[in-house]
């Protein structure tokens, strides 16, 4: 277990480079973050009918709320993502990618197709996990 986070791909699952199958955590710090959508701190819609900007958004909302927590991308344990139905799933993927793209151990990652989310004209939200160990 490498710093408290073990990332687990086991033989007899696909191995993929862009998320882990598992990851199991030891003693430290767990950071629950709500679902980030695309709105500034002003309250307004980013992106609005363009799911590659929205997701941008999200990962900086996200990038703040770790920051805030004393963590980084590289502290995320699990990523939930919400993605409206019929939107081009790797518009989002590649955006996430300028955040995720050079962590070493991915999270896992669970992505769900929805017919809506809370607020119209969002097209994207993640949730995520993240976990920095005990020194």
């Amino acid at each position: 277990m490498s710093n408290g986070i073990q990332y687990i791909n086991p033989n007899g699952l696909f191995k993929n480079p862009a998320f882990s199958q598992a990851v199991a955590t030891g003693k430290g710090k767990t950071i629950y973050i709500g679902g980030q959508d695309a709105v500034n701190e002003k309250g307004e819609i980013v992106g609005q009918g363009d799911l590659a900007k929205q997701t941008e958004q999200v990962m900086i909302n996200l990038q703040t709320a770790l920051t805030a927590c004393g963590a980084g991308f590289s502290n995320l344990v699990k990523l939930t993502i919400y993605i409206v139905q019929g939107q081009d799933l790797r518009q989002g993927f590649q955006a996430s990618q300028k955040f995720l793209g050079d962590l070493k151990n991915p999270p896992a990652i669970s992505g769900l197709f929805v017919s809506a989310l809370a607020r119209p004209g969002l097209l994207v939200e993640i949730e995520a996990i993240a976990f920095i160990p005990e020194e």
